[in-house]
């Protein structure tokens, strides 16, 4: 671990022989880059400017040129909490604060982040491995009622014609979130995974792949049901390699894909969500038991890998 900056923001540098992360604790603690030495690529979309805004609290996500690996807690989209009925922040609050350097390790770092609105601290260490990246999460609930919470990494990807999503076989149906969308259809609608018929054009897509940037839309779906295994893939073909996303689906049950061909803010790029919630309002997710929670005062814990992997 070392210091230094990135984008004109102080950073903390974890670097071994295969790869490269950079962590910004005052970005939200996002992890901004991932760069993989020997393929010559970066994994983690990055915004086209030389200087990166600084949020405060309650930001509008897509203000703040979004890009790298954000947090997104105690929720996704805006909206009441039923804890308190407080308002949740467009994509949680954590990604948006300051978070404080806990400890600093060798191949890592602890930051740590304490709500000013909900009853929660949020701890999370960020370690180097020789393959790939592990964060271990700690979130504690400081009140004396069950907090719900959705929790889902926001990792916008760079992506081109090779692109490829893999899920576990058993995810084989879709329903999209966006409000309205050419192929998909409206906010609900359901279909096959990966081949479907677009509601519009009714020509076949595999949703598993990209549209050109050309496409202008956007796709945001949840996969329908709980998840039996905890894995997705995102296959970079042109380079030989993957990036697989582990972790337990006993505490991270639901997926959600995100795929952005230029329809907002005119990028190209597209995230793999796994996440603790579905729907990404988190009070709508409670009504439905579709959301976890921690008792009073007591805590959860989960962890969450990427690892690089070349591709037989």
């Amino acid at each position: 671990m070392k210091k230094g900056t990135f984008k004109g923001l102080e950073a903390i540098i974890l670097e071994n022989e295969h790869l490269k992360a950079v962590v910004l604790p005052d970005f939200g603690g996002k992890v901004a880059s991932f760069y993989d030495k020997k393929a010559d690529y970066e994994w983690f979309y990055q915004a086209k400017v030389e200087q990166l805004p600084m949020p405060h609290y309650g930001s509008t996500f897509g203000e703040y040129t979004p890009s790298g690996f954000n947090d997104l807690f105690p929720g996704v989209d805006e909206g009441p909490h039923p804890i308190n009925n407080r308002k949740v922040p467009d994509h949680g609050e954590v990604w948006s604060m300051v978070w404080e350097v806990d400890e600093k390790l060798d191949n890592g770092v602890t930051l740590e982040v304490k709500s000013p609105v909900f009853p929660y601290i949020l701890k999370k260490t960020i370690t180097l491995l020789d393959d790939g990246l592990e964060v271990r999460y700690r979130a504690t609930n400081t009140g004396e009622a069950p907090f719900a919470y959705i929790w889902a990494p926001s990792i916008l990807l760079n992506m081109n014609e090779h692109t490829q999503i893999e899920v576990p076989e058993d995810c084989n149906e879709i329903i999209s979130i966006e409000p309205d969308n050419e192929h998909l259809g409206a906010w609900g609608s359901r279909h096959p995974f990966p081949i479907t018929q677009s509601k519009d054009t009714k020509e076949e897509i595999d949703l598993s792949k990209m549209a050109p940037k050309e496409a202008r839309n956007v796709e945001k779906f949840y996969f329908a049901t709980r998840l039996s295994s905890g894995w997705c893939r995102a296959v970079q073909k042109d380079i030989n390699k993957a990036l697989y996303y582990s972790f337990d689906p006993d505490k991270i049950p639901f997926l959600a894909v995100f795929k952005n061909h230029g329809g907002w803010l005119g990028d190209y790029n597209f995230s793999l969500q796994p996440s603790t919630g579905m729907y990404d309002d988190v009070y709508v997710a409670n009504k439905i038991d579709r959301v976890a929670k921690i008792a009073p005062e007591s805590e959860d814990l989960w962890i969450f890998r990427i690892t690089v992997e070349e591709l037989n």
